[in-house]
C-alpha cells in the first residue's frame, strides 16, 4: 500500500510540473518564436468608418477581454431601443437599406466578425461608393460564401 500511495504521490506531482509548467511555457515559447499572420488589433474592427466593412453589433464595444451577451428577453423595453438605434445607425450608413438580421443582432461571444453574405452586399455598394471603386470590384471581394469576415474584408481593402 504504501508503494502505492508513493507511486500515485509521483504520478500527480510528475503530472503538475509537465502539465502546469512545462506545457504552457514550452507552447508560449512556441507562439513568441513563430510570427503569425493572423494578429488581429482591436484597431482593426474600423467600427463607424464608411469606408470599412461592419461587423455585428458588440455589447461589449467589441472588446475580446469582457465578451458577453444581452440578457434582454423578447418583450424587454430595453432590447426594442436597442434594435431600434440599430437599425436607424445601419439605415443612415447604407442609404437607407433595410438591414439583414445580423446587423441589428449581437453575436453570443459579442465579438463575431463574420457577418452574412446578405449584409456584406448591401455594405459593398456603400464602400464602393465611399472609395471611389467600381461596385464589381468589392463584391469580388465579398465573393459567395454564406458568411463573410469583415476583417479579413477590411484587410483586403486595404491592399
Amino acid at each position: 500500500m504504501k508503494r502505492t500511495l508513493i507511486s500515485s504521490i509521483v504520478a500527480v506531482l510528475a503530472s503538475t510540473v509537465l502539465l502546469g509548467l512545462v506545457y504552457p511555457l514550452a507552447v508560449t515559447g512556441i507562439v513568441q518564436v513563430i510570427p503569425t499572420r493572423e494578429v488581429v488589433l482591436a484597431e482593426a474592427t474600423h467600427v463607424g468608418d464608411a469606408r470599412y466593412f461592419q461587423p455585428r453589433p458588440s455589447q461589449t464595444d467589441y472588446s475580446a477581454d469582457a465578451t458577453a451577451f444581452s440578457n434582454r428577453g423578447p418583450n424587454s423595453s430595453s432590447a426594442k431601443y436597442f434594435y431600434l438605434e440599430q437599425i436607424a445607425a445601419y439605415r443612415a450608413m447604407n442609404d437607407g437599406a433595410e438591414p439583414p438580421m445580423d446587423a441589428v443582432t449581437t453575436s453570443a461571444s459579442g465579438v463575431d466578425p463574420d457577418i452574412s453574405h446578405e449584409n456584406a452586399v448591401i455594405q459593398a455598394r456603400r464602400i464602393a461608393r465611399v472609395r471611389s471603386l467600381p461596385e464589381a470590384e468589392v463584391l469580388a471581394l465579398v465573393g459567395d460564401d454564406g458568411h463573410v469576415n469583415t476583417t479579413k474584408l477590411n484587410e483586403a481593402l486595404d491592399r
